[in-house]
């Protein structure tokens, strides 16, 4: 199988309303200001064309604005300290608004326009090549089926005509646009298209990371469970533009849901070359990139600016960089410890080091106690909290140049490097933590418990400042040598974008939203396939140790045989929390306003770890995301039917 070497230049895609974008193309071509019909006639273009929708990726998936848009104001996420406008606004919690001028929801709309214009583009055109084979084209249109797939069920219905008539490749600007209904968009384009891709796809990708016949059913199966409850809309959100709730073909919602479950569990028994890893911890796991349960990913390398699209030593936080996850890594660069018994010399003794446990902080989202509480309840059979997040914060200060072979840390107690430092712990501890500390005090306002060097902060205490890091999106890197590394380096991971564990769950929700199962593959079945898989464990990632550990029969036998569609949603966060899926998840089922209307954190100073119930106010129309300002902005003539209902 070949690498995918992508390399990044600008590049001019004119399409509706004036679009400006960058692009990628193959490592031998030359940067074009233009693509022209032309250019995807030659066996050139078409690969090129390809290759940039592979690298249009980056733009969207590592995007730390757009990542929040997908995290912040759900049940999984809320806002840290150090968060700015873009992050209070979506938290819907009085601290902020999303208008069409906040909403982050617009790096999604300005990416995707434009590479689904390239795959309009070879669409058109490729077959006057000759030499280029179906798949190919297959590949383009898988691409324009999975942005208009976001796109749909982030803004309602969008546009299919960029100026040249409906799925036409466009090479003249235009500053008019009329959006199609969410019907149109799914039965003109996403469906046909993905139907097609599945047809010629390959079982394995032409290039590493390529799109495959799989990765195209489970954006089918996942389309048709979307729409189904569209169709349905059983809790009356309102949809724009303005349309009946009936299918163009005459199909019902409970058809759909038949047809999400079949795709979904067909890509199971035929998977081709991907399949479940053995343990969770593996999945998420820097070392096992790419591995076979990914069937997409936006990626990056560490060994060439060049083929990374951004810098391998310092990032100032932009596209096509790979940034999302410094935004739930709290500043713990703050933690001191001791040179000496009296506390008079402090030391950095976590500093900022390029390893998946660490990395760069930023402090700008965190976890909600309710996820730590109960989202992630079982952390001793479960192993997803352990394969999740960094409780456990251990000294590094070696590496930093400091040469102290051991500090002093809580109780007055000797650490030595690769000791904890400071701990989340897993439940609250039966003698209550003391947070005055009053002999010794953390300078971040951890607490102390009798016989322990670490600090420690208990599931209660968490706070805007303090709290779990997201282990499962931090940095990766092999060249850190003996020292830290280059921890304000972008990282060099690929974002995961779509996981062969999806297929599990597609096919579940459907089951439970009546489709008819297949033999031995009921809601409870294929749910505990992943709760099976839970339960392995093969090394404790916050303990730093071997830990060879079967709790697959527990998870099981604590698996509802009733599951409803709240116990999938729960399932869910626990095995993607973090990556980018719950707003959709919420959205979908419309389940928003009931799962994520309150919330719990501690407050943002130093030493707070007094819980508080936080209220947020989400009103049906907040279903749909605003059409963004620079969108209307660059339209001639009225805009006031384009936008969205309630951001006018």
């Amino acid at each position: 199988m070949k690498n995918l070497k992508i390399k990044i230049i600008a590049t001019t895609l004119f399409t509706a309303i004036l679009f400006m974008g960058c692009s990628d193309e193959i490592l031998d071509e030359q940067p074009r200001s233009i693509y022209t019909p032309d250019y995807f006639k030659t066996e050139e273009g078409v690969y090129g064309g390809l290759t940039s929708m592979y690298a249009h990726l980056r733009y969207i998936y590592g995007q730390a604005y757009y990542y929040n848009s997908c995290l912040t104001g759900t049940d999984e996420v809320t806002y840290a300290q150090s968060a700015d406008a873009n992050f209070k606004d979506m938290d819907l919690s009085g601290v902020g608004q999303v208008t069409s001028v906040t909403s982050r929801a617009d790096v999604l709309w300005n990416a995707a326009f434009p590479n689904i214009n390239t795959a309009n583009g070879i669409i058109e055109n490729a077959t006057e090549v000759g030499t280029i084979p179906e798949a190919l084209i297959s590949e383009a249109r898988f691409f324009r089926a999975f942005d208009y797939f976001m796109l749909v069920q982030t803004f309602g219905g969008v546009p299919l005509d960029l100026g040249a008539g409906e799925l036409r490749f466009n090479t003249n600007p235009v500053r008019t646009s009329v959006r199609n209904t969410v019907p149109e968009v799914y039965t003109k384009v996403i469906f046909p298209d993905l139907l097609t891709a599945i047809n010629d796809l390959p079982e394995a990708g032409r290039v590493t990371g390529g799109v495959t016949k799989t990765v195209a059913r489970l954006y089918l199966a996942k389309a048709y469970l979307t729409y189904a409850w569209w169709l349905e809309n059983p809790n009356g959100i309102p949809t724009y533009p303005d349309t009946s709730r009936v299918d163009p073909d005459g199909q019902s919602a409970q058809w759909y849901y038949q047809q999400a479950y079949d795709i979904a569990v067909e890509a199971i028994d035929n998977p081709g070359p991907f399949a479940l890893q053995q343990t969770y911890y593996d999945v998420n796991l820097g070392s096992n990139d790419r591995n076979n349960e990914i069937l997409l990913y936006a990626d990056h390398t560490e060994s060439s600016e060049f083929y990374n699209g951004a810098s391998l030593t310092y990032s100032n936080g932009a596209a096509p960089d790979n940034f999302a996850g410094w935004m739930m890594t709290w500043n713990y660069t703050n933690v001191r410890s001791a040179a000496d018994t009296g506390h008079e010399t402090l030391i950095s003794s976590v500093q900022r080091e390029a390893s998946q446990a660490l990395g760069r902080p930023w402090t700008r989202m965190c976890p909600t106690i309710d996820v730590v509480t109960n989202t992630f309840a079982d952390k001793t059979n479960d192993s997803r909290y352990d394969g999740t997040f960094t409780t456990v914060y251990r000294g590094n200060w070696p590496k930093g140049g400091v040469s102290n072979p051991f500090l002093y840390n809580a109780n007055n107690m000797e650490v030595y490097p690769g000791d904890a430092i400071l701990t989340f712990l897993n439940e609250e501890p039966a003698e209550a933590i003391d947070y005055s500390n009053s002999v010794y005090k953390s300078n971040i306002g951890a607490g102390v418990l009798p016989g322990r060097a670490d600090y420690v902060i208990s599931p209660q205490g968490i706070s805007r400042l303090t709290y779990p890091g997201l282990w499962k999106l931090g940095t990766y890197r092999t060249d850190n040598g003996s020292g830290l590394g280059q921890p304000n380096a972008a990282s060099t991971r690929p974002f995961n974008v779509a996981k062969f564990s999806e297929l599990y769950f597609i096919a579940a929700e459907a089951n439970v939203k009546g489709a008819s199962p297949q033999g031995g593959k009921t809601a409870y079945d294929l749910i505990n396939v992943i709760r099976a898989r839970a339960g392995m464990w093969r090394w404790d990632n916050n303990g730093n140790m071997v830990k060879n550990e079967d709790n697959s029969a527990a998870m099981v036998a604590a698996t509802p045989t009733n599951i409803d569609i709240n116990y999938i949603l729960a399932e869910r966060s626990r095995e993607f929390y973090g990556e980018g899926y719950r707003w959709f998840d919420l959205v979908r089922t419309q389940k928003w306003g009931e799962l994520a209307s309150t919330y719990t954190i501690c407050g943002s100073g130093i030493g707070d770890h007094t819980p508080q119930t936080i209220q947020r106010n989400i009103e049906p129309y907040l279903y749909l995301r605003p059409i963004p300002q620079g969108q209307l902005d660059a339209m001639e003539g009225s805009t006031q039917n384009y936008q969205n209902p309630g951001y006018n």
